[in-house]
């Protein structure tokens, strides 16, 4: 398996990993509009000429005056086709690109999910940071990871994702 940056013969394999690993295409939709904004960042893991995984990063904004420099990234979706999954695929997707995302200059990458999954990569509930997400959403799913120590000190609001997030469908 290799992991490597999404090419434009990758998009129709993209949809499909996304819309069958979440058995709905809402999130391949939304992929497909986050596409070719300025710095998300888009992984695959293929087997040969297959695709086999998906993770995406896009930009948030947070509300607060000390972090108007301060380059934060959403993950998510993250997507292993179903006979696929259980291989540790989605972990390396996530380490890869949390990896990738220190490199291009994002100091903190925020996540909405599974608290017990993202604990394993070092995400931490964003509430003990002072960050809440612009959405409700169920106790400990929001959560961030600090590409950089005390990227966040001073700093503390609502983060708000890209607007094609509320145009989900």
């Amino acid at each position: 398996m290799m992991i490597r940056a999404e090419h434009p013969a990758d998009i129709e394999s993209i949809y499909q990993v996304n819309a069958i690993a979440f058995g709905r295409e809402h999130e391949a939709k939304l992929v497909n509009r986050l596409r070719g904004l300025p710095h998300t960042l888009s992984l695959v893991a293929a087997v040969g000429d297959a695709i086999v995984g998906h993770i995406f990063f896009s930009p948030v904004t947070l509300e607060d005056v000390n972090a108007k420099n301060l380059m934060v990234l959403g993950l998510g979706p993250v997507a292993v086709r179903p006979d696929h999954q259980h291989q540790g695929i989605g972990s390396q997707l996530i380490r890869q690109g949390v990896e990738h995302c220190r490199q291009r200059g994002s100091r903190t990458v925020v996540v909405l999910g599974d608290p017990q999954f993202y604990t394993r990569f070092g995400f931490t509930p964003a509430e003990e940071s002072a960050l809440r997400c612009e959405y409700t959403v169920p106790e400990g799913a929001f959560r961030v990871l600090e590409l950089e120590p005390g990227a966040l000190q001073n700093c503390r609001g609502l983060v708000r994702y890209c607007p094609e997030f509320a145009h989900c469908e």
